[in-house]
């Protein structure tokens, strides 16, 4: 398949970003495959691409890193000859009462969540070609404010309150920005508890959980040309629920 565009997404070698990374594959897009200390996973979702036709290198770095985030957009240049479309997807979530949130709780999640986002954003915004398509991915957390989750909503609204700017600051450039609120999803990592699980499905007026692939899908239609007229706006991915 020949690559028709450039795409890096963070956080990629499992769950929503390794759905999203499979998507643009087979979209056309030539991806980097980013993962932080999973190698095998990393390889797996490349050997799954090639395999269907698709281009893909999997890089490892920090996202939290300003030397990694570069390294990325280097990587894209190197091996595809730029970058189109950047997806930023890293992410981490802990939960529990504001009054008992601890300053590590707060660095965590504003490092891993905020900070990546912040300095993908900033390199997108320099690097990525004109036309290029940016998505970052929150979460639905910050429209039903679920008891416990203080932290990681406040985390993910500055997320999508930088994409919304970077949306006014590049559009005469073609660039897109929009950002994807995922539902309670399932993912490869730990199973869902039963009750979490059970009480998700029974207030989502579509009736299941998410699959990664139901966000994969969103990103990929953002990621396109098709949505060539949309940008700063904060799309909901959560079977209705919010």
């Amino acid at each position: 398949m020949a690559v028709q565009r450039a795409a890096l997404v963070t956080g990629s070698s499992r769950g929503i970003g390794r759905a999203v990374a499979e998507r643009l594959a087979a979209d056309g897009a030539g991806v980097i495959v980013n993962y932080r200390a999973d190698e095998e996973a990393a390889a797996r979702v490349v050997d799954g691409i090639e395999r269907n036709g698709g281009r893909a290198v999997a890089v490892r770095a920090d996202a939290t890193d300003a030397a990694g985030i570069r390294a990325l957009f280097e990587a894209a240049e190197r091996h595809f000859g730029g970058l189109d479309v950047f997806v930023g997807n890293v992410g981490v979530s802990r939960f529990g009462p504001l009054a008992r949130a601890t300053d590590e709780d707060f660095e965590l999640h504003f490092t891993v969540n905020t900070r990546a986002t912040f300095l993908g954003l900033r390199e997108a915004a320099n690097r990525l070609r004109d036309g290029g398509r940016i998505v970052v991915v929150s979460t639905g957390i910050t429209r039903t404010h679920r008891p416990g989750a203080g932290v990681y909503a406040a985390s993910k609204a500055a997320c999508e309150a930088m994409t919304l700017v970077l949306a006014e600051e590049l559009g005469r450039r073609g660039i897109t920005a929009n950002c994807v609120l995922p539902g309670l999803t399932r993912d490869t990592g730990a199973p869902l508890p039963a009750d979490v699980a059970a009480e998700n499905v029974a207030r989502t007026p579509l009736g299941r959980l998410g699959e990664p692939a139901d966000i994969a899908d969103v990103v990929g239609f953002l990621a396109s040309d098709a949505a060539r007229w949309v940008t700063g706006q904060v799309i909901g991915a959560g079977g209705g629920r919010f």
